[in-house]
């Protein structure tokens, strides 16, 4: 799938790992120059650093790196075209055994992750009349399973999904798009090789999702300029009901 030309500089948190480290493996396949953000992206070693792809390390919760990565992008290439808000944790369990360390992880890597630096991007997008904001969510948004308790994950993913409607209404008469995708269970290092059977029956397509399979998702909606405020299920299914 080809990408216009112009819109070459991208974002993406959480990249070291699984989803974001497909995604961006594949934007500089696509001729993307790439910030890449995680809170050990020299570490990981999953990727190498080049012209075209620079590190930023830490936190995307904390302000002071959300700034810095999205000035990265704007002194190192110029300008900034995509924002994929990639990096989550997942944590489940009932509602009442959820402690106050996990609710201020899952609202700080969720909330926090995503709101200093879309809003910084969308200051820098704004002037220059164009951009495009990915977030990535979970299908339990939409399809809670009795059998993976995870209120507070859903409270904070639900967040997303949310103000992905509300920025694109806000945002569109300034060229800027605002989308998301919704996620099935995707075969990355977080779910381990021994969960599988059970975690493929969490979709009436019964296997895990593929890592390209979101990647393709994102790719699409980039290229796609007639859509915003699209939540894109891509969960084999689960967000249609019950099966």
């Amino acid at each position: 799938m080809s990408v216009p030309f112009e819109q070459n500089v991208a974002i993406v948190t959480g990249a070291s790992h699984g989803i974001g480290l497909g995604l961006t493996k594949a934007l500089l396949e696509h001729d993307y120059q790439v910030v890449a953000n995680s809170r050990a992206i020299t570490k990981a070693g999953t990727l190498t650093p080049s012209d075209r792809l620079v590190f930023v390390e830490g936190d995307i919760a904390r302000r002071e790196i959300a700034l810095e990565v999205v000035e990265t992008a704007v002194r190192r290439f110029g300008r900034l075209d995509l924002l994929v808000n990639n990096a989550g944790i997942f944590i489940s369990k009932a509602f009442t055994e959820y402690s106050v360390e996990d609710f201020e992880q899952l609202v700080a890597t969720h909330l926090a992750g995503f709101f200093f630096v879309s809003q910084h991007a969308v200051r820098h997008m704004s002037a220059q009349q164009s951009g495009h904001i990915v977030n990535v969510t979970t299908a339990l948004v939409d399809q809670p399973l009795a059998e993976v308790p995870a209120a507070v994950q859903i409270l904070t993913k639900g967040g997303l999904n949310a103000v992905t409607g509300a920025l694109a209404i806000e945002y569109a008469s300034r060229g800027i798009r605002v989308n998301a995708v919704s996620a099935g269970v995707i075969d990355t290092p977080m779910n381990k090789p021994e969960a599988h059977e059970f975690l493929r029956h969490l979709h009436p397509i019964q296997r895990l999702g593929h890592v390209s399979e979101i990647v393709d998702a994102v790719l699409y909606l980039n290229a796609a300029t007639f859509v915003t405020g699209e939540v894109l299920h891509v969960d084999g299914g689960a967000h249609a009901g019950k099966w």
